[in-house]
């Protein structure tokens, strides 16, 4: 072969090759194109059923664990890598019978607080071939909720019919003494605390029901320290004065918070009712202001019978009164440091107690200072409404609160 036929043959092999090469990079283009990107609906699935915050468990119709996540193990479906026995059960039952079945998957031992899930309720699946699925979540949060408004009803119940029941009896006694004015008289007085007290505890459970499990306030006003502080005695300063006990207070702070002037007044009130109700006549209750970081405090003392540590944890509950008898005795309804509570929580503070028996306690209401702007400039806060010609000098209001714990 001469010269160029050698040079046209190797022309031609290049040139062959180069096609070659040319189709199969398009071919594999081609096919990269075709192929989907990102995760496969399998990985995906598998991503959705680990990610998801109910225990989900696959077993066959032996029992036998095909598949689980990892928040099945926590909720205590899964222990040694085979499912409860119940969650087994219901599965076996779903399988039989192609139907869901309920199934209380809840710890059967005693749970310690905080350690672990108090009630785990779910269902299990037919998913066909011999296979179900058991699905399950943490509902201990509905079930404590729900044990909470049972204690709730019983206890507004209880604490309605004492008042209903001696405003009857008390009746009946005036009928029966009518020829006695002196008689009438003494239960008619009678007649009115009951039905004061009774009124108080209606006015507090509303107060109560509108409080609790509220978010924050929507609307919060810039109010004076000073302003609530002077309020709050102005409608506790009859009481003090008629139990001896007097009410010292510190010098002006200045300091502003924004909230409920409502809510806050009627907090502190509690507060400083709950100290005239429970000290001893003529020893002191004071009041004290500060400010703690982005917190203004307010702090109420009193020198009385203090609180035994294990009812310290108690004081906020509903109807919880650290001596029923004096609470009774001063028209108390046990709900006055529940609502200091809830109305700290909705300006998103708190109230702190420190007590020691026979020396007194001090309840401190936190609430967030007012937050001034980048521009620096504070709004003009809201002042206490002027005294109309019907209150007395002192701003008494004639609706009160009696002892509160």
């Amino acid at each position: 072969m001469t010269a160029l036929g050698y040079t046209a043959l190797i022309i031609a092999v290049l040139l062959v090759g180069a096609a070659s090469g040319y189709l199969a990079a398009r071919a594999t283009r081609r096919y990269e194109r075709k192929q989907p990107k990102g995760p496969t609906v399998a990985e995906l699935l598998q991503r959705l059923v680990h990610t998801t915050d109910n225990g989900v468990v696959v077993v066959n119709k032996f029992g036998d664990v095909v598949l689980h996540n990892p928040r099945a193990d926590e909720l205590g479906l899964i222990r040694d890598n085979q499912a409860d026995p119940r969650a087994r059960k219901a599965a076996e039952q779903a399988i039989a019978t192609g139907e869901p079945t309920a199934v209380d998957l809840s710890p059967l031992g005693r749970v310690l607080r905080g350690r672990g899930p108090a009630a785990v309720l779910g269902d299990a699946r037919p998913l066909g071939d011999g296979f179900a699925v058991i699905d399950a979540g943490d509902e201990s949060d509905a079930v404590r909720l729900e044990a909470t408004r049972r204690d709730f009803v019983a206890n507004v119940s209880h604490e309605l019919k004492t008042p209903v029941g001696a405003l009857a009896l008390l009746a009946e006694a005036v009928l029966d003494a009518a020829d006695d004015p002196e008689e009438v008289r003494r239960f008619s007085t009678k007649i009115l605390h009951e039905s004061t007290r009774l009124g108080t505890l209606v006015s507090e459970l509303i107060a109560l029901s509108r409080l609790q499990g509220a978010e924050r306030l929507p609307e919060l006003t810039t109010l004076e320290v000073d302003a609530l502080v002077e309020e709050a005695l102005g409608r506790c300063r009859i009481g003090a004065e008629s139990a001896g006990i007097e009410i010292a207070v510190d010098e002006p702070s200045g300091l502003l918070l924004d909230g409920d002037r409502t809510l806050l007044v009627t907090a502190l009130s509690n507060l400083v009712d709950n100290a005239v109700s429970y000290s001893p006549p003529g020893s002191p209750v004071s009041i004290s202001r500060r400010l703690s970081g982005d917190f203004v405090e307010i702090a109420v003392t009193d020198r009385g019978i203090g609180i035994a540590p294990e009812h310290q944890e108690r004081v906020f509950e509903r109807f919880f009164r650290v001596d029923p008898a004096r609470s009774r005795a001063t028209g108390g309804t046990g709900l006055g440091l529940a609502i200091v509570k809830h109305v700290a929580a909705n300006h998103g503070g708190e109230v702190k107690l420190w007590s020691r028996l026979g020396t007194g306690s001090t309840f401190t209401l936190r609430v967030p200072r007012h937050a001034i702007g980048d521009e620096g400039a504070q709004p003009e806060p809201e002042r206490a409404p002027a005294r109309s010609k019907t209150e007395s000098a002192d701003g008494v209001e004639t609706v009160e609160t009696g002892g509160v714990r």
